[in-house]
């Protein structure tokens, strides 16, 4: 297994905690190893599932910020859809967290 696959699984793991469905994983992975936009059809066509399981994934990661989207219109009107670095996304989970946690402190104290 090389560092990147390494990196990989370690970030799987958080998200698992997070609570990320094993489908949701699969849809971040691809999109991570693929390393350009995707359509759903495109996703739906690599990983052998359902489109509709396809755009559920994809909008469950987007509203949580695993994935971006962007509109584009080449014959055809719709969102492609590309993953959050690995980097930029521990980042968001750290501060996050770090956030949740001063407010629970901060209500604790309060007691």
């Amino acid at each position: 297994m090389g560092a990147k696959e390494d990196v990989y699984e370690k970030l799987e793991g958080i998200l698992r905690v997070m609570g990320l469905k094993k489908g949701e994983l699969r849809v971040y992975r691809l999109l991570l190893e693929k390393k350009r936009p995707m359509r759903i059809t495109e996703i739906q066509k690599e990983l052998g599932i359902s489109e509709r399981s396809v755009r559920a994934h994809v909008l469950n990661l987007y509203r949580k910020g695993i994935l971006q989207r962007k509109l584009v219109e080449q014959g055809w009107l719709g969102y492609v859809y590309t993953a959050t670095s690995p980097r930029e996304l521990l980042e968001r989970i750290k501060n996050s967290l770090l956030k949740k946690i001063d407010e629970l402190e901060t209500e604790i104290s309060g007691d």
